[in-house]
């Protein structure tokens, strides 16, 4: 099984770097993403085989909402896994409200280590920060395939996400309660951001 291309200088542990500048710009690349999609492409499928367009951006809007939470001290379960009710034109002005009320919780350092409870237990806050980007980053690719736009976010966001992969998000055990398909092999020359979304199971853009 091949793991991410490391070829850069070897990776730090995940609490030696504030994630918090790399999500905000990854939340900026999403945001872009989110504006740029068609009403009509909102019944499109996405590579995230369980959502279709419309789904996806549900679910992107709740991954902020819950970052929220969980920088409150709360629990994520508490906020659905995809955002509803919200008009085909409305979905970009809905996203950017969401990361407006969910930054204030993360701004004091102190927040990095906090003890949160993540969806997959309690963590650091740090690491909590360091998921959640990786998830936008994977269904922002999700999203940019499926509706014809660049898939590839700023190398200096995904670089480190990539280095972290394998911590974040470990090759075994994969499906059940860890909700990823096995690790996908990267095609030859495929992009950083292509890469991540093969660790997290997702197969390149046919």
């Amino acid at each position: 099984m091949t793991r991410p291309d490391t070829t850069t200088a070897t990776a730090p542990q995940a609490d030696e770097l504030d994630p918090r500048p790399l999500y905000r710009a990854g939340l900026t690349w999403a945001h872009g993403l989110i504006a740029a999609v068609r009403p009509e492409q909102l019944g499109d499928p996405t590579p995230c085989v369980e959502f279709d367009v419309r789904t996806l951006v549900g679910h992107l809007v709740a991954t902020v909402d819950r970052a929220r939470v969980i920088g409150s001290g709360g629990d994520p379960g508490t906020v659905e896994v995809v955002v509803t009710g919200v008009p085909d034109d409305g979905w970009a002005d809905a996203y950017a409200a969401a990361v407006r009320v969910m930054w204030p919780v993360w701004e004091g350092d102190d927040s990095l280590d906090a003890m949160v409870t993540a969806p997959w237990g309690r963590v650091p806050g740090r690491n909590a920060v360091w998921g959640y980007l990786r998830e936008t980053v994977v269904h922002g690719w999700d999203l940019a395939v499926a509706t014809g736009q660049d898939p590839e976010v700023d190398p200096a966001v995904v670089g480190p996400l990539l280095q972290r992969a394998p911590l974040l998000l470990p090759a075994e055990p994969r499906g059940g309660f860890i909700p990823f398909a096995p690790v996908v092999i990267p095609r030859p020359g495929a992009g950083q951001t292509e890469q991540l979304a093969n660790w997290a199971g997702r197969p390149g853009p046919s």
